[in-house]
């Protein structure tokens, strides 16, 4: 089993953190995304989609996109209910994770952290107004929730945990958010957490990249 992997992406790691808590044994293949690997013709054979993470299962089968790759991983194991309606909850949760945090407070993570948006432009503040909001359902169900589904600790709280360890990169005042604060520490505290997301790297800044995310301008 393979990996095709980009150190700084919460996505990427998210998958790690399944993989080592399961005891995977894996091929970790690091993917230059922003040196222009994802735009060559024999990835694009694996991800049409030229992002990472891809995960070959066996020769030639890729499953591309993190939360597929978590559902898959985690299917008949401790980490995926079995139980239809928590099962259930583990997708809402997954759903809200990709449309409202990886889209939102991921994407002005990234715009900011690799020069592309400036943090105090008027587009930035506005992207970190939605963040807060993106994030409120999260806080409100902590409130009264150790974990997000079932309470015990699931796939769900791996794939939340990839953009709301970060959220504090994009900005948002953590301090506000006191039950998602507490639930990181819990999340960090599993054995077997792995805590190895990268920086991003300096051919990750504007103008010094070759990615699919240089075709997506930005204006401040």
């Amino acid at each position: 089993m393979r990996l095709y992997d980009y150190g700084p992406s919460p996505n990427c790691h998210k998958v790690r953190i399944l993989l080592a808590q399961l005891g995977r044994d894996y091929e970790r293949v690091p993917i230059d995304i922003f040196g222009g690997d994802t735009l060559r013709p024999d990835y694009f054979e694996k991800n049409p989609g030229l992002t990472t993470p891809v995960l070959e299962i066996e020769p030639g089968a890729y499953l591309p996109e993190s939360g597929a790759i978590l559902l898959h991983l985690a299917e008949g194991t401790e980490f995926l209910p079995e139980d239809p309606l928590e099962r259930a909850h583990v997708y809402r949760w997954m759903m809200y994770e990709q449309a409202r945090l990886f889209a939102i407070v991921g994407a002005l993570r990234f715009f900011v952290s690799t020069g592309r948006l400036e943090p105090e432009s008027p587009q930035a503040q506005q992207q970190l107004r939605f963040s807060n909001a993106a994030m409120v359902q999260a806080e409100r169900h902590l409130a009264s929730n150790d974990f997000f589904v079932a309470g015990r600790y699931t796939v769900a709280d791996i794939a939340l945990y990839g953009y709301l360890q970060v959220a504090h990169e994009a900005g948002v005042d953590m301090d506000t958010f006191p039950n998602i604060a507490a639930w990181l520490a819990r999340v960090r505290d599993q054995p077997n957490h792995v805590a190895d997301l990268e920086p991003y790297p300096e051919n990750a800044q504007a103008g010094k990249s070759e990615s699919i995310y240089d075709l997506l301008t930005v204006e401040s």
